[in-house]
Parts: structure tokens; sequence; C-alpha cells
């Protein structure tokens, strides 16, 4: 936003400078050939008066002298014109040579005999290199004997424009500077609260919904925004902590009654026969008790897990050093195999709560809910962004899930029809994707491994997170 607000105002500015700037540089052109002009209409003038002299009297030695002397001086080819355009005093041989480059000469001599002075140029730009011509009738009315005329150099003249030009520019970029410098800083000032409210709203993203925006700098307007997202956030953070609070509470209130209930229900188990159909109840209670039980456990571990909203880096190779061994005895302990495929030196941002427990609780799962024979564990570097990502898979070539079911298998307390007799809430993969997410990162669900009698394939848990740089 902040370069966005240079960009439209350095714009206008330099518009308005240009607004001003151009027309005063085109008066200043304007005016310095205008003084070239009239200084030559000045000369020619008086060569006129004393050209009209010089024809009718015949003597026109000190005429042609001082027209030859006049070109010398100043280096202008001034010359007298009989009516058939002929030069009869002057310097005959520079006057050609000048006028061989001017194809306006001849319609400015003949408006000159037929007793019409001529007009200033408008080719005055620097970029235009015509010389300017001034021709003057010698006589008056009908009585008009030859002309005057001078071809004069204007490569000086649009020199001391560009000059004044360079001059003028140079004092339309102080402001500009001084513009440049000034907003910098005041529109950083002016769009501080503004850029404090976006990393504010950043940080709560990431989870940390104690963070507020500061109500007490900037323009009246955004103080009064950022009050505002503070009461909200107040609203939202309260609802959050009672709904975790509720869960906590609940969960901890249930646990004593259910501890009773079962403890009821096995005191019952003596007073049983073993064949009876009160036996085969009893057991479905039981059953059913340990599956709340389980239920209870795993919503206070998803309430505890979703207070921790602090994401940061973490050596990979550090992680796996402290659980790789007792993955490997779980997975021999349910006839399974391990194997692990992770380059050395892969540093990432782990999710709230830990990269070890999502990996736990992905590994976990392929040893439980599969049937299958070899589970792999992979890492790989993804290019992209600041310093790319990391991706991590857990595949095993089990029985796996099919396209719907993984569709739904990141829903909390969804569960395989398949996987209802084995122990579990369906909690662990939902609160593992939210956790993943909360480290800006995406837990997906694929296809794992073929499976070894080509029936297809097996499960895949990939998470991905943001890499960090050494």
């Amino acid at each position: 936003m902040h370069r966005r607000l240079l960009v439209v105002l350095v714009p206008l500015a330099v518009l308005l400078v240009a607004a001003l700037g151009v027309p005063l540089g085109v008066t200043v052109a304007e005016r310095e050939m205008q003084e070239v002009y009239v200084d030559r209409l000045g000369d020619i003038d008086r060569f006129a008066s004393l050209a009209e002299t010089a024809l009718s009297t015949g003597r026109t030695e000190a005429l042609d002298q001082e027209l030859t002397r006049y070109h010398e001086l100043y280096g202008i080819p001034a010359a007298v014109l009989d009516t058939s355009g002929t030069v009869l005093l002057g310097p005959a041989g520079a006057y050609r040579d000048a006028a061989r480059s001017e194809p306006a000469l001849p319609r400015i001599v003949t408006a000159a005999l037929a007793g019409a002075r001529s007009e200033p140029s408008g080719e005055w730009a620097p970029w235009h290199d015509s010389a300017l011509v001034v021709a003057e009738p010698v006589g008056r009315d009908s009585e008009v004997v030859g002309a005057v005329v001078t071809i004069s150099d204007l490569s000086k003249a649009r020199d001391r424009v560009l000059v004044r030009w360079a001059r003028l520019a140079g004092l339309g970029l102080l402001p500009l500077i001084a513009l440049v410098a000034v907003a910098w800083p005041v529109s950083a000032w002016v769009l501080r609260p503004v850029r404090e409210l976006d990393a504010a709203t950043s940080r709560i993203s990431r989870g940390d919904l104690r963070t507020r925006a500061d109500a007490e700098a900037g323009p009246a307007e955004l103080r009064r925004l950022a009050d505002s997202f503070n009461t909200m956030m107040d609203a939202v953070e309260n609802a959050v902590q009672r709904q975790r609070a509720f869960v906590s509470d609940a969960s901890h209130q249930l646990r004593n009654p259910l501890t009773s209930l079962r403890l009821a229900v096995e005191s019952l188990e003596p007073h049983l026969s073993p064949a009876g159909d009160g036996r085969q109840v009893y057991d479905v209670a039981v059953e059913e008790m340990t599956a709340m039980q389980r239920m209870l456990d795993a919503l206070q571990a998803s309430s505890r897990m979703e207070s921790m909203r602090t994401a940061s880096p973490v050596e990979l190779d550090a992680v796996l050093a402290t659980r790789l061994d007792r993955w490997r005895a779980l997975a021999a302990t349910a006839g399974e195999t391990l194997t692990v495929d992770v380059p050395p030196g892969l540093r990432l941002l782990e999710p709230p709560g830990g990269l070890g427990s999502v990996l736990d609780e992905l590994i976990s799962n392929a040893l439980r809910l599969s049937d299958a024979r070899a589970v792999e564990l992979s890492a790989r570097v993804v290019p992209g962004g600041a310093a790319g990502s990391v991706v991590v898979a857990v595949r095993d070539d089990g029985r796996g899930l099919d396209a719907s079911e993984r569709a739904q298998a990141l829903w909390r307390f969804w569960r395989s029809p398949r996987h209802q007799n084995v122990s579990g809430t369906g909690l662990g993969l939902a609160i593992c994707a939210d956790l993943v997410g909360a480290a800006g990162g995406e837990l997906r669900l694929e296809e794992g491994l073929p499976r070894p009698d080509g029936s297809g394939h097996g499960f895949a848990a990939v998470v991905t997170l943001p890499a960090c740089r050494p």
C-alpha cells in the first residue's frame, strides 16, 4: 500500500510540474526567438533605410562595405536584392550558400518585394535546424525597388533555450525530490496503523488470538477501525476460550460418572452365567464404555492441542532421532516393516504441538488401520516461494481408502466402516490437518504404495510445510 500510494502521488506531482513547466518553457523559447527577431529587424530596418538612399543616389560603396563588415562581425549574411532577386550589395557568396538550405527564402523575398515585411519564424524549438530569414522592402508601396534580406543561424539561440530549459527542469525537479523525500516518511506514518493492523490479522490467522491492534496511533478513522477490530477479537477469543473450556470441562466432568458406571457394570460380572445372554450384553456394555473413555481422552487432547498455536522452525533429523526407534519397534510388533527415505539437513516450520505428534498419529494410523506389510516415511524439498516447502509423506501398501472415503477422512469423528471395531475416535487426522494448517501447511490424503497382490494401492498421508533457511 505504501508503494501504491507513492505511485499515485508522484505521477500526479510530475503532471502538475509538467503542466506548469511546459507552458513556461514554451514562453521562454518564444521570448528568446522574439528577441533575436527584434534585433534582426532593427538591423535590417537600418539597412533598408540606407539602401533606399544609396540606390537613389547611386552611392552604394559605403553600404556594400557595411554589409560585408556586418557579415564578418556577426556571421549573418545580409544582402540588398533587386526586384528580380539578384544580389546587388553585400556578400553574395555567403548569401547564396545560406540560401540553399532555406526553402522558405523565395517566398519571404517575394513578399518583401511586394511591400510586406516578413514575420518571425514559428520554428523556434531546439530540434529545428532552420535559420531566421528577415526581409524588409526598400522603398514604399508601389515604389519598392528592392529588398534587404538577412539569414541568421539560430543554433546559438537554440542552445540558450536548451540551457534555460535545463535550468527550469532543475528547478522543477527540486520540488519533486522534496515531495518524494517528504511523501515517503509521511505516507509511512499515515499507513503505519494499516500495516500494524495487517500484521495483527496475520498473527491471528496463525492462531495467536491474543494479538490486538494499536488503537492509539494514526488518523481518527483508523483508530476507530482498530478499536472495533480489538472489540471483535475480544469477542472471538472469549467464544473460543469458552468453547475449549466447555470441551475440556465436559470431558473431565463426564470422566468420573463414566468411571463409576463402568465399575458398577463390572461389579455385575460375578453374577452372570458364562453362557447366558447377560454375558453378551455385559461385554457390549464394557466395550461401549471403553470407546466412550477413549472419546473423552481424545476430546481433552483436542482441546489441549488447539490451544497451542505457535509454529517454530525444527530440524527434521532431530524429530526422527527421538522417535524412529519407537516407530520401528511398533512396526515390528505389528508384523510390518518401516523404511525411511529422508535426506539429511531438512529444516521446516513445525505445526503447533510439534511435528513429532503429527507423525506419531500418521505412523500409528498406518500400523493400526491397515493390513499393510510395509510402511514408508519419506521427505523431499519442493522449490517455490522464499525458501520452498518440505513434503513429508507416510505411505503404506494396505487396503487404503477410495476417493470418496479420503474426501471424508479429515472430518472430525469420521471413521471408515471397516474400522469400527478398531480402537480410535476419528479425531486424529482432523486434529493433525488443523495443526498443519495453523503452520501454513497442508495435509492431503492420497493413494499409497502398490499392494503386493496388485489389487490397487494403499493409503498415504502427505504433509506439506514451509521450509526454513538454515
